[in-house]
């Protein structure tokens, strides 16, 4: 059994010290944010931060969890969504939607350290990040509008 906080509130999981943590969040705490891409570490869709940095939970087990994790679920409401979210829904970032997780969680994480990014900086950040849909110039907006640079 481990303990780990998610979204604020300490849970007692029955998982296996090995397991991923994305498993862990998906199937014991009911959290549908994180995806599962890939399961290899590749693709980003499963991005969470613990202790405020981007981890991909399908390669993290949950033995490894010290610090608090925040999902997609965590960082806003459909009610009280942050700047983040508003700019992805007004610039209609999303397509599928299956990456979202991933590029908003990393995008969230990257504007803490650098709150007025360039073009590139974005690109970079988000490199990590598949997208299947081609919505990436929509994406880039919405991560300039969050950063409240000029799109």
């Amino acid at each position: 059994m481990a303990v780990i906080t998610v979204n604020g509130k300490r849970h007692e999981v029955q998982a296996s010290p090995d397991t991923p943590l994305l498993y862990v969040l998906r199937n014991e705490l009911d959290l549908n944010g994180p995806k599962f891409g890939c399961g290899l570490a590749q693709c980003g869709a499963c991005t969470v931060h613990v202790g405020g940095r981007p981890v991909l939970s399908c390669s993290t087990p949950v033995s490894a969890v010290e610090a608090p994790v925040t999902t997609i679920e965590g960082l806003g409401t459909p009610e009280k969504p942050r700047p983040l979210q508003s700019a992805f829904v007004a610039e209609q970032a999303a397509q599928c939607g299956y990456c979202i997780n991933g590029i908003v969680m990393t995008a969230a994480a990257f504007l803490r350290e650098n709150p007025r990014p360039s073009d590139a900086q974005v690109r970079k950040a988000l490199d990590g990040n598949l997208c299947r849909c081609g919505t990436h110039m929509r994406i880039l907006r919405a991560v300039k509008k969050a950063a409240g640079v000029a799109v």
